[in-house]
């Protein structure tokens, strides 16, 4: 479908991250003008228009369950010629969140997508993180289990800028024992927890005490590992010619994985590996 004219438009809004005060008055301004409210959770957008004394003009639901089911409704009142505000829980949509779908439906049908930037976790972190790579990926959440995590563990071993990932509480601890095996775990990070809220912690250290230093996990977190410091280029052959000599020189087999993997920036799990194949 092609619009040949209209005012509608769909508003990709950023809401705060954690503390409220961070909301722009545009984003205030466009949620109080549109016809339709698509967010990821109701109760939760609901409560933000209340605090800002905004009307609730009719939302509807598009997480990552339901927004392919909600693109009817979004359209057909943008075809009406009413815009339409898309919100997410916390941050922008379509990162780390739904709404790519509802984004990509309505630029196909000839409608204007007009983006209202608000805060990020992601920048709120790299921000306070004080490292000067300046480059970085940003990997969201990675996948829970299975090959697919260990295959986006090993690229990220050889990954030579900054890595920014968020996870869980009940999956933090197991994600950062998982990098530290994966990656250099001499690698400097910072974890940032519930960023801009009232209990916003960040701690700073290695990747090896990182999970020691965590505590009791609470609330969401973001964690930024440093860019991997200049190494010597090295091969598979390389690696399993260091680990002998390691080993040969009286060290266990997983303490020369880990001295290898230190001293050539690569992950220990892909060292012991190696150090573990039949000749």
């Amino acid at each position: 479908m092609t619009v040949l004219s209209t005012d509608a438009q769909l508003f990709v809004v950023g809401t705060p991250i954690g503390n409220l005060g961070d909301w722009s008055p545009r984003g205030q301004q466009v949620l109080g003008s549109v016809a339709l409210i698509a967010c990821e959770d109701t109760r939760r957008t609901g409560s933000l228009l209340a605090k800002h004394g905004i009307a609730n003009p009719g939302m509807v639901v598009a997480n990552e369950h339901t927004e392919g089911r909600s693109l009817n409704r979004i359209l057909d009142t943008l075809a009406a010629g009413d815009s339409v505000a898309l919100v997410t829980d916390a941050g922008m949509p379509t990162i780390s969140d739904p709404g790519a779908h509802v984004v990509a439906a309505a630029a196909a049908a000839g409608y204007d997508v007009v983006v209202v930037p608000g805060p990020t976790a992601v920048s709120a972190a790299l921000a306070l993180s004080g490292f000067t790579e300046g480059r970085y990926v940003f990997e969201g959440f990675l996948p829970r289990k299975g090959t697919e995590r260990g295959q986006r563990l090993a690229q990220l071993a050889d990954e030579p800028r900054m890595v920014v990932l968020y996870e869980a509480p009940h999956r933090i601890e197991r994600t950062l024992t998982d990098l530290a095996e994966a990656l250099d775990e001499q690698r400097s990070c910072v974890i940032a927890r519930e960023l801009t809220k009232l209990h916003e912690t960040v701690w700073r250290g290695t990747l090896a005490d990182a999970v020691t230093a965590l505590g009791e996990p609470r609330g969401e977190y973001v964690i930024v590992i440093d860019a991997a410091a200049d190494m010597p280029e090295a091969d598979d052959a390389t690696l399993s010619e260091a680990v002998a000599a390691a080993k040969a020189s009286g060290l266990s087999t997983k303490d020369a994985a880990a001295e290898v993997a230190a001293r050539f920036g690569v992950g220990r799990r892909l060292v012991y590996e190696l150090a573990t194949q039949d000749p």
